[in-house]
């Protein structure tokens, strides 16, 4: 496993300024550990804690972004999907919500990957939300959900700082 370091000021700093800012130094320092973007080689660096909050981390800014669609384009469907992301934060985290609607939105991803995660133009992307509007109840979901979430987030790893790093000087 790597190790990962975060400085005590650095966490603390980063709690006074809210869940968001302290969540993004465990997944600043995480991706910095590995070089950035996770990658099959690098994957095996981390323990299951640090690998669910990269996922988390990419499905956050994705749907926030655009959707479950533009997850699904962008590539990303496979690390959220085929990892035991959904299945972690269910047994390990105790996010049952979250992780049943990313089993949901898994089938569909299963039955209409092919056409989401082909390349075309930006106006044939836009299209895409129109022709699949059966993600649409689940970005509202994300949408409706997503403080709660984030803040649940925030508190496993709070409660769980040793899985995700040590805190040094």
């Amino acid at each position: 496993m790597k190790q990962i370091a975060i400085k005590d000021q650095q966490l603390s700093q980063a709690a006074l300024e809210g869940i968001d800012a302290f969540l993004q130094v465990f997944i600043d320092a995480i991706r910095d550990a590995i070089g950035g973007e996770p990658t099959a080689e690098t994957m095996g660096l981390l323990n299951a804690d640090q690998m669910t909050l990269l996922c988390w981390d990419t499905l956050h800014q994705e749907v926030m972004d655009g959707g479950f669609i533009q997850l699904i384009h962008n590539g990303y469907g496979p690390f959220i999907f085929k990892n035991p992301f959904a299945k972690a934060l269910n047994k390990m985290w105790g996010m049952h919500e979250l992780s049943k609607m990313l089993y949901e939105v898994h089938s569909l991803w299963l039955e209409h990957r092919d056409a989401l995660e082909q390349d075309c133009t930006d106006d044939e992307f836009m299209a895409l939300f129109e022709r699949f509007p059966q993600f649409d109840d689940y970005d509202d979901e994300f949408v409706e959900n997503e403080e709660e979430w984030t803040r649940q987030i925030a508190h496993y790893v709070d409660n769980n700082i040793e899985k995700f790093c040590t805190i040094v000087p």
